[in-house]
């Protein structure tokens, strides 16, 4: 018998499910979004830090106390939704899955663990069936893009990908969200500013810095960016790079993709793959100014696709720019997706 067997959801009209960082930024959209949802609940469990338990969170118009997080918070839990670090999901998440809970952790702590499925559900959905009690969510900046590039892997092959990120400071948490709002504030009154999250001034600025540097010379985030590709795509041929840049955007990812194809493939063609493409919405009309932004996607589901050209350097190029909601397509819908998979 497969050892995943025994992580199986048993089928139930509804289920008991927790929210590991109930209070930020990404467990308040994955509340929202599993009742916008109408995600069969019977009980909502928010979890959180000591510092926020007794706080509370509203769900269907009833008023839940979040409770400290321990070991001891997942008897009769079904599905666990984590979203509170890579730290605390290596921690709790075993303790989780030992009480007979699923995991879909939204932190960098499992992504590239043998055994884990890194799971878009548009994607590769055939990926959940594998897990041994946890699922995980792939990073923000990976899951927009990979919804761009798939249809277009699968006519034609992706050699290679190039790839700048722009992401917003929502990606970083509320207190990135008050930093770059408290230094807008303190700039435009001509005051001095604090710096506390980013090394740097995020407030009219840009840092091509996300998460801690490597030895290589890349940081964490564009090697997440590189790996998890090919993990999701289940490809390990593809060249990617990455460069990833925060800007003073308080919400949505946005990325200029250049992709190297094996076989020919025009602007118009990916236009078209794209526009049934599940999840994807082609805006891209230049000549009306239409290309995605980020003030336009926000709050959206749909990963926005622009300014699809092909690439004048080399024979099999094309170039997109890609923009997508990083707290929900990106974190929490692409989490409660995956439990919608779970039930089924």
């Amino acid at each position: 018998m497969p050892l995943w067997v025994k992580f199986m959801l048993k089928k139930k009209s509804s289920y008991v499910v927790a929210v590991v960082g109930a209070t930020g930024v990404v467990g308040k959209e994955m509340i929202e979004i599993l009742e916008e949802r109408n995600f069969p609940v019977s009980e909502l469990v928010p979890l959180a830090s000591e510092r926020s338990a007794g706080e509370r969170v509203t769900f269907r118009d009833k008023s839940w106390v979040v409770k400290k997080l321990s070991k001891d918070s997942f008897q009769g839990v079904d599905i666990a939704l984590f979203s509170a670090g890579a730290e605390r999901s290596l921690e709790f998440a075993p303790s989780a899955v030992t009480s007979g809970a699923v995991v879909i952790d939204n932190s960098s702590a499992f992504r590239m663990a043998p055994g884990v499925p890194l799971v878009v559900p548009e994607i590769n959905a055939h990926a959940v069936v594998g897990h041994a009690g946890i699922i995980a969510n792939p990073n923000c900046s990976t899951i927009g893009m990979v919804m761009a590039l798939k249809p277009i892997h699968d006519a034609v092959k992706i050699k290679r990908i190039v790839v700048t990120t722009f992401q917003s400071v929502s990606g970083t948490g509320k207190e990135a969200i008050d930093e770059l709002a408290g230094q807008t504030v303190a700039l435009l009154n001509f005051r001095d500013i604090e710096t506390k999250v980013y090394p740097h001034q995020i407030a009219f600025n840009c840092l091509p810095h996300i998460d801690a540097f490597l030895e290589n010379g890349y940081t964490k985030e564009e090697m997440k960016m590189v790996n998890e590709t090919r993990k999701i795509l289940e490809d390990e041929s593809i060249g990617v790079t990455a460069t990833t840049v925060r800007v003073p955007v308080f919400r949505c990812h946005s990325e200029a993709v250049n992709i190297e194809t094996e076989r020919k493939i025009s602007a118009n063609e990916v236009r078209a793959i794209l526009s049934s493409a599940p999840g994807v919405l082609v805006y891209d009309d230049p000549k009306k100014n239409l290309y995605p932004l980020a003030i336009d996607t926000t709050g959206k589901d749909d990963v926005y696709v622009g300014r699809i050209r092909e690439d004048e350097s080399i024979p099999n190029g094309i170039n997109l720019w890609v923009v997508s909601d990083n707290l929900r397509k990106g974190a929490a819908l692409n989490a409660v997706q995956i439990a919608e998979l779970l039930i089924q």
